[in-house]
């Protein structure tokens, strides 16, 4: 079994992974790690809760604090930009925690939270930034941040920090940043259109993929329950009756539906929380800390929480309504399982989402079991599994909660309206834009690790 020493980790790094309790890397740590420490650009693509953050995090603080470099105003030497603000939150901590030997300065930026805390930390120069884009473009462009002497710059969730929706807010901030410079994505899921964008941004990069991507972790299992829609309420109340059913996120698409879901179980006698893009940093923190502290069983999110909550003792993930995105049913059910636990994912299926039950098993590369055995089961919507589906349509590219209605079996499927599928993410980088950057494109590809 490897050590994280014999990765090339300085002691102090050592004691703080020792600390918390672990004494093996897992495959993306052992495979990434020692690429970062030698400065090399690198993508790296691995199930959810495998283990990124720390891949990234644990060689990044050895690399500055080997640099002994000291911090001018407003500078920044490492730049990590996430999609959500629960996420940064999460990655900023996980730099605290595995630093705590380390002189070293750090601070989180995102919205939904008042400026000038933020602007007093920037100004004294810091080692580590966490971000959403929007909330440090606008601090960037009214002169807060300068990021003109970043050394290490991280992408995490890529491929969701380079789609349409952050794409030109993060290659402003990208512009900005040395040409020299080391580069590193980080994502459970990779789509080839992705990487090419990705190509664009790093220079020799080295790729480590330990896991097909979007696969899903083999200790979730999955089922899917075919039920009406006006049964889907009564089903998940049935469910959450069962004591095998500890801490459980249930998912819906959107806000307003995550809203009127968690009332719904309250008054079924089941304490619930919402979480979504359209609350206050301070009611989002609110209710994950009581999530986390068994105040709440159950929390409904939308999608900005696949990708920001990182809660030990999940047991089920539950799918209310089924992603209109493939990818983020990966990311949804890997909430449960972290850490090397066992978890259960259960998705709820009516007539209008078959397609998205086909997209899915299509990008897991697996069927999902079928749960016959709920009193809520339609044998008619079952029956129609392997029917002709129509392509699910590409809607809600940012995430956050929204997408719109999912279409009709047997229908030809329509683009979704202009602006459908907000939510989360923008929310979480709203703020100025300024005069766009030219993007200095980097040259390169990727040499497979392997």
């Amino acid at each position: 079994m490897t050590a994280f020493s014999e990765l090339g980790l300085a002691e102090a790094v050592c004691r703080a992974v020792a600390a918390e309790g672990y004494t093996a890397p897992t495959p993306i740590q052992e495979q990434a790690i020692p690429f970062i420490l030698a400065g090399r650009d690198l993508l790296g693509v691995a199930q959810t809760g495998t283990g990124k953050t720390a891949a990234f995090a644990l060689p990044v603080l050895q690399r500055l604090a080997e640099g002994n470099v000291r911090l001018a105003p407003k500078t920044v030497r490492c730049l990590v930009l996430t999609p959500t603000r629960e996420l940064a939150v999460q990655v900023s901590d996980c730099f605290a925690t595995y630093g705590r030997n380390l002189q070293l300065r750090r601070t989180s930026i995102y919205g939904g939270v008042g400026m000038n805390p933020q602007i007093r930390a920037l100004g004294m120069g810091n080692d580590i930034i966490v971000a959403t884009p929007g909330r440090l473009l606008d601090l960037v462009n009214r002169g807060y941040v300068k990021l003109d002497c970043v050394e290490t710059l991280i992408l995490d969730e890529a491929d969701r920090m380079l789609d349409m929706g952050f794409l030109p807010d993060v290659r402003k901030l990208v512009g900005q940043t040395p040409y020299r410079r080391q580069t590193l994505f980080f994502s459970a899921t990779m789509a080839p259109p992705v990487a090419e964008l990705a190509g664009g941004m790093l220079r020799d990069a080295q790729r480590v993929e330990v896991t097909p991507a979007s696969t899903t972790v083999e200790r979730i299992a999955q089922t899917v329950m075919f039920v009406t829609k006006d049964d889907k309420r009564p089903l998940l109340v049935e469910l959450l009756k069962d004591a095998s059913v500890g801490r459980t996120i249930v998912f819906a698409r959107t806000k307003h539906g995550a809203n009127r879901l968690a009332e719904q179980l309250v008054k079924c006698g089941h304490p619930a929380e919402a979480i979504h893009g359209n609350k206050s940093q301070g009611a989002r923190q609110r209710a994950l800390s009581d999530f986390q502290a068994g105040r709440v069983r159950t929390l409904v999110a939308t999608d900005i929480a696949a990708r920001g909550i990182d809660v030990d003792g999940v047991t089920h993930v539950i799918n209310y309504e089924l992603p209109n995105e493939p990818e983020s049913y990966v990311h949804r059910i890997g909430r449960t399982a972290r850490a090397g636990a066992e978890g259960v994912a259960v998705s709820f299926c009516e007539l209008e989402e078959l397609a998205y039950l086909k997209a899915i098993e299509k990008t897991i590369r697996q069927e999902v079991p079928v749960d016959e055995t709920h009193s809520y089961h339609s044998a008619e919507i079952a029956a129609r599994r392997f029917g002709p589906i129509p392509k699910p349509p590409k809607m809600g590219g940012r995430g956050g909660g929204g997408g719109g209605r999912p279409p009709q079996a047997g229908t030809k499927p329509h683009a979704a309206p202009k602006g459908a599928g907000g939510g989360g993410h923008k929310a979480d980088h709203a703020g100025g834009a300024g005069k766009p950057q030219q993007q200095r494109r980097r040259s390169g590809g990727f040499k497979s690790a392997a």
